[in-house]
Formats: structure tokens, C-alpha cells, sequence
């Protein structure tokens, strides 16, 4: 009787761990996907350009997340961004993360990032990410997307982004409150799902004191954009 409830005992502890175990070994290999977007563009008639860099490398629990993104306005750098975060699993489709961002321009500086990505319900992929800067400023960014198939190569993707800040930062122009966002519509066709030109057409604007900011510069408070680009899948 004893060898047999030791045998019993000894499979029901393999039972339990075995899933853990195969988790393990699953998130110890390493996978990687990265989407790049990159297009060239006209804003009130000066040509304008941006990129979109968004990936991980590591298994389905953890991973090194990296981001990239920029734009540049008559031939002038206006933004240009890079990231780095780990990135964890809370729950299915949905990852916290934590890490750094440093700009380059419109100014120099390095932010702690807090936050989450994920697909919210309908399919909406979400981002939401919290930044304090070197300089004590804290701001957070929100961002929505969703692909709707018009075939099964042709796809409308609109996408809603916008920026608050929780105090004003002289050295950015920013006030507090929502500053700046965007709202656009990417259409594109998958030749391959690897590779997809594409057509985007976006509208961003600055709000409250920063577009009164922006107004006394002479600088334009809102602005269309229409641009043809390429996305890549690697």
C-alpha cells in the first residue's frame, strides 16, 4: 500500500509540474518579430517623412522590447525616439512593461517608461505608458489601433494617438493637460504578409496652452498628412 501511494503521490506531482516545465522550456527559446514602417509624405505642401520601428526579442513570458519611431518636416528632424523595456506577461495578450526611452530631438533627454500593451476586447490593440523624465516631468501616452480586412490582402487600419502632460514643460512647449495628438487612417496591401505597401493619411494637432504656444511662434496648430510607405515583417 505505501509503494502505491508513493506512486500516486509521485504522479500527481508530475502532472502538476509537467505544465510548468514545458513553460519554462518554452519561454527559454528565443523568438523574434519586428514590424518597421517608414513613408515620405507632403504637409502643407513640405515634404515630410516618418518611421516606426516595434519588436521583441525572447519567449512568451518575457522578452526584450525595443521601439524606435520619428519624423522629420521640411527636410528638419522634428522627433526621433528609441526605447528599450522588458516586457512580461500579466495575462493572456496582455504585457506589463518597464525600461527607458531617450529622444534625441526635439530636445535631449532620458525617461523611466512604465506601462502595458496588449489587445483590448474587438480586437483593439492597446498601449498605454507612463514616462517621468530626467527632469522630474511626468507625461503618459495612449495609444489605440485595429485592423478591419476589406479582402484578405487589403487592409484599413485606423489609429488614435494622444499625449498628456502632468505639468508644463517650458523646454518642449508643453502644457498640461492633452497637448498633442494624432488620429489617421493606414490602408495597405499585403503582397506577402511580410511586405505591404501602404497609404497614410493623419491628422495631428496640438491642444489647450501648447497650441496657444504654438500660435504665438507662428507655427501651425494642426496639419494634414498624406504619405505612401512600405512596411516590413522580420
Amino acid at each position: 500500500m505505501r509503494t502505491k501511494g508513493r506512486i500516486v503521490v509521485f504522479l500527481f506531482v508530475l502532472a502538476c509540474s509537467t505544465p510548468a516545465l514545458a513553460n519554462e522550456e518554452h519561454d527559454s527559446l528565443l523568438f523574434h518579430a519586428f514590424l518597421f514602417e517608414g513613408d515620405y509624405g507632403q504637409s502643407d505642401g513640405r515634404p515630410t517623412g516618418s518611421w516606426d520601428l516595434d519588436g521583441w526579442i525572447g519567449g512568451d513570458y518575457n522578452k526584450l522590447w525595443l521601439k524606435s519611431e520619428g519624423e522629420s518636416n521640411n527636410n528638419k528632424m522634428e522627433q526621433a525616439e528609441f526605447w528599450a523595456m522588458y516586457s512580461r506577461n500579466i495575462a493572456t495578450f496582455w504585457d506589463a512593461q518597464i525600461g527607458i526611452r531617450h529622444d534625441v530631438t526635439p530636445t535631449s533627454e532620458t525617461y523611466a517608461v512604465l506601462g502595458f500593451g496588449g489587445l483590448a476586447p474587438y480586437f483593439f490593440d492597446t498601449e498605454a505608458h507612463l514616462f517621468i523624465s530626467q527632469s522630474g516631468d511626468v507625461s503618459i501616452r495612449l495609444r489605440e489601433e485595429n485592423d478591419f480586412l476589406i479582402t484578405q490582402r487589403l487592409i484599413i487600419q485606423p489609429y488614435l494617438e494622444a499625449n498628456f502632460f502632468a505639468q508644463k514643460v517650458d523646454k518642449q512647449e508643453r502644457s498640461v493637460g492633452l497637448a498633442y495628438g494624432e488620429a489617421g487612417l493606414l490602408t495597405r496591401y499585403e503582397i506577402t504578409r511580410k511586405f505591404a505597401p501602404y497609404i497614410d493619411l493623419r491628422y495631428e494637432r496640438k491642444f489647450g496652452e501648447t497650441a496657444t504656444i504654438a500660435k504665438s511662434n507662428g507655427e501651425d496648430i494642426g496639419s494634414f498628412i498624406v504619405a505612401v510607405g512600405l512596411r516590413l515583417m522580420f
